[in-house]
């Protein structure tokens, strides 16, 4: 099993120019062992045969076919509108002038 020091830590977090007092490291150290850890418990049962996966279960989207159904006309869908130019909502900038 590797284990990571403090060392190693600020090592890191200098590389990354993240600034870390001593407590930071110590706790990071911490953590980054136990995910070290969990990561060396997961190579041990990753063998050649099991593929990598995302997730446990095949995922399917949830998709219907499109399908063409009834559709609103230009004007039944304008009709309600508060506002038209005869084939578009008229709706006000939000954007400023710069449109």
């Amino acid at each position: 099993m590797s284990e990571i020091s403090a060392e190693q830590v600020a090592h890191l977090a200098n590389l990354a120019r993240i600034a870390l007092t001593d407590e930071e490291i110590d706790h990071l150290t911490a953590e980054l062992g136990q995910i070290m850890q969990a990561v060396e418990k997961v190579s041990e049962v990753a063998t050649p045969d099991v593929p990598p996966t995302s997730h446990p279960i095949p995922l399917h989207p949830p998709l219907r076919v499109d399908e063409v159904g009834d559709v609103l006309t230009v004007d039944e869908a304008l009709e309600g509108a508060p506002e038209h130019d005869g084939s578009r909502f008229v709706v006000s900038a939000i954007l400023g002038e710069e449109q």
